[in-house]
């Protein structure tokens, strides 16, 4: 016997996290009875459906995309926009790790195993994601000294980040650089920086723990590596 959530993000279906929402919502299924309680387990074997659709364990899959811009990381969408499940040809059902803006690009990890992403996700882990970023105007030193401090955004206080290789356009209209967070606060790279003047207009994120966009183009994906899978687990754990 397991946990319903724990089966349900095995299957691929979503993550933990969000597999107690469905149950919660009364999405869930087992052996033909509406099942709403956090907490109840079930056998691997018994009729477990998910809006009304039988869930089917799977083989764990890890992947890596180069997220293109104007496609949701959602895995459903009421105006019915291309989202990054749609571009991972594979057998095997998979949902993103986190998410990053509609029109944000770069590394994005799908996987159908509800374990490895709830520790990527969860923010005690302080697994490093790494951006490039264009900003309008000049970023200032002292601005980049109060991101690594920590800002106060709307009233919460986001982890100190860190800023690097900083460069201004020939008209010094505009700033570039590479910022390096470990949170994953809704729009949280964007919020920094228009609270300090700065809007962004344009954002990719370069880095994922380990895992970078190196030999892919935009909207391609490809298989974790095991040691890359590796790496991550080290990361959340501490383990050097």
């Amino acid at each position: 016997m397991e946990r319903l959530q724990k089966l349900i993000a095995k299957a691929g279906v979503a993550s933990r996290r969000k597999a107690e929402d469905l149950i919660a919502s009364g999405r869930v299924k087992v052996n033909g009875v509406v099942v709403t309680e956090l907490g109840t387990k079930a056998n691997p074997g018994d009729d477990i459906e998910v809006d009304n659709k039988r869930i089917q364990l799977q083989e764990r899959v890890y992947f890596v995309l180069y997220k293109p811009g104007s496609v949701i990381s959602t895995t459903n969408d009421q105006f019915n926009r291309d989202a990054v499940v749609d571009l991972i040809h594979e057998k095997e059902q998979v949902f993103p790790v986190g998410r990053l803006d509609y029109d944000t690009t770069g590394v994005l990890i799908l996987t159908n195993d509800g374990d490895f992403a709830n520790m990527l996700m969860h923010p005690k882990f302080e697994i490093e994601k790494e951006y490039y970023v264009k900003v309008k105007g000049l970023l200032r030193k002292e601005d980049s000294y109060k991101i690594a401090k920590g800002l106060i955004v709307d009233g919460e206080k986001m982890k100190p980040a860190k800023i690097k290789d900083v460069k201004y356009d020939d008209k010094k209209e505009n700033t570039f650089l590479n910022i390096i967070i470990t949170e994953g606060k809704y729009h949280q790279v964007k919020l920094m920086f228009a609270s300090l003047g700065h809007e962004v207009v344009k954002l990719k994120r370069v880095r994922y723990g380990s895992v970078t966009l190196d030999g892919l183009y935009e909207g391609q994906y490809r298989t974790l590596k095991p040691h890359e899978i590796k790496t991550l687990y080290n990361l959340a754990n501490n383990i050097k």
